[in-house]
């Protein structure tokens, strides 16, 4: 599994996501399913799968499938 089908599969997992949903075009509160707690469980699920621990900043900046990349990409991860 490619990091970025990692990443993909961590989204879709701790937002409970249908499997196959575009995750590239999502971003935070677009769905009611990624509210504040979910946020959390999700930040929580990007640290775990890539061995990583988040700078606060960065999880308040992490807003988008997108955004998440580049800040995963930024703590040495090729995604």
């Amino acid at each position: 599994m490619s990091n970025d089908d990692k990443l993909r599969q961590v989204f879709i997992d701790a937002l409970a996501l249908e499997p196959g949903i575009d995750v590239e075009n999502l971003s935070y509160r677009s769905i009611e399913e990624w509210d504040s707690v979910a946020h959390m469980l999700l930040v929580g699920e990007i640290e775990n799968a890539f061995d990583i621990l988040l700078e606060t900043q960065d999880v308040i900046d992490m807003s988008s499938y997108s955004l998440a990349r580049e800040i995963v990409e930024k703590y040495g991860t090729q995604i």
